[in-house]
């Protein structure tokens, strides 16, 4: 029950950061917000009121609520983990609803699943949908500095005359008919894509769903 209503505080905190996307330092009435949420405002106005006093927002009645720097960073994090969720769904052959499934995983991922995940889908500064990834802050965005630029990167984002191994294949077609393995050496040339020195024709969609080491 504790993990649940964490949750549900998330999703509050969450929905405050998109209206501060919106406009940033903007006060926002809690019947906007209980209308997002689909919600009563008087489950509006209860949770606001708990999170005024946890130090997430400050809350003044019949006017609104606003994000304190402190709401603001979780609030940000939150976002920024449920959109990389989003781009993880998205290069993955996954026919569910992914916005409901980011919801849930956005929760389960902790600092060091955040940095693989960041490393892994090559840095995306969007969504699928195009809405702006908030940047990493605090160790999260140490970590990632540390290992700037990253050594594996999307196939698909390869110049001509990079390449790597390949260490990871979303695609669920069976890719072995070409070379495409685990270890087989993927580059880009003048004249297309090669493995292992051979060249092979492969859409733009499959080199997106592989990942290649490029400091192999």
């Amino acid at each position: 029950m504790v993990g649940h209503f964490q949750e549900f505080e998330d999703e509050y905190l969450e929905m405050l950061y998109e209206f501060h996307e919106a406009e940033p330092g903007g006060m926002v009435k809690t019947g906007d917000l209980a209308k997002k949420l689909r919600v009563s405002p008087a489950s509006a106005t209860e949770m606001v009121q708990r999170l005024s006093k946890r130090g997430f927002i400050v809350y003044t009645p019949y006017k609104g609520v606003l994000l304190t720097p402190y709401g603001l960073d979780h609030g940000r994090r939150l976002k920024r983990r449920h959109r990389l969720a989003e781009v993880m769904l998205d290069r993955l052959p996954f026919d569910g609803n992914a916005h409901a499934t980011a919801c849930r995983l956005e929760h389960a991922i902790d600092d060091d699943l955040e940095v693989a995940l960041s490393r892994w889908l090559g840095h995306p500064t969007t969504d699928p949908s195009g809405r702006p990834i908030p940047p990493a802050t605090g160790q999260v965005a140490e970590r990632l500095a540390v290992h700037a630029p990253p050594t594996h990167r999307l196939a698909d984002g390869l110049a001509e005359g990079e390449g790597g191994l390949i260490v990871a294949v979303t695609a669920s077609s069976a890719l072995e008919s070409l070379g495409l393995a685990l270890g087989a050496r993927l580059e880009r040339t003048a004249d297309g894509i090669t493995v292992d020195g051979v060249q092979v024709l492969l859409s733009e969609a499959l080199l997106s769903s592989m990942v290649v080491d490029v400091s192999a």
